[in-house]
């Protein structure tokens, strides 16, 4: 689970690369959960998050280099 800090440290390029490997992992647990097989439901709640996470500092990125 990505906390605050841990995002804030990362590079733009580690964030996207991150983004990305939590959407893959958000599109298999949504598969999982719709076939019955999800072990644990509150790991959709946890990836949710962080993805909510990196898009908020991304957009907090480019706010901050528009100014």
């Amino acid at each position: 689970m990505a906390k605050t800090d841990d995002v804030t440290k990362k590079t733009d390029d580690q964030l996207s690369e991150s983004l990305g490997e939590l959407k893959r992992e958000a599109f298999n647990l949504r598969f999982q959960a719709a076939t019955g097989q999800l072990e644990k439901a509150s790991r959709v709640k946890e990836v949710r998050r962080s993805i909510a996470r990196i898009k908020t500092e991304q957009t907090a990125r480019v706010r901050a280099a528009a100014k």
